[in-house]
């Protein structure tokens, strides 16, 4: 069962474009991590918070996934992370256009 992560953590930034050329390593990085099949990348300056909400294959693949980011997260000296781990329900997201494949 295809499985949501929707991670949220301080941030300063950068925001908007200039956070682009920033981020398109760490972007590249997370394009290829097993069972993923897509991110949404959210921010809120005015909050100065960021995130991303991430679609995996599954639960044990979104597990997975939420230590690594949440150790390397770490390493970048950010530690009040705020992560949700939900379900998806297949059927009734495809009725109403999920892309969930």
């Amino acid at each position: 069962m295809p499985h949501l992560l929707c991670f949220e953590f301080p941030s300063d930034g950068p925001f908007g474009p200039e956070a682009t050329p920033v981020y398109s390593e760490l972007a590249g990085d997370i394009a290829h991590e097993d069972g993923l099949i897509w991110k949404v990348w959210t921010e809120d300056a005015e909050r100065a918070r960021a995130g991303g909400v991430y679609l995996f294959a599954d639960e044990e693949k979104a597990a997975r996934y939420v230590e690594k980011h949440s150790t390397r997260l770490g390493t970048f000296g950010i530690t009040d992370i705020e992560v949700r781990s939900i379900g998806v329900q297949g059927d009734l997201s495809s009725i109403t256009h999920a892309t969930l494949a």
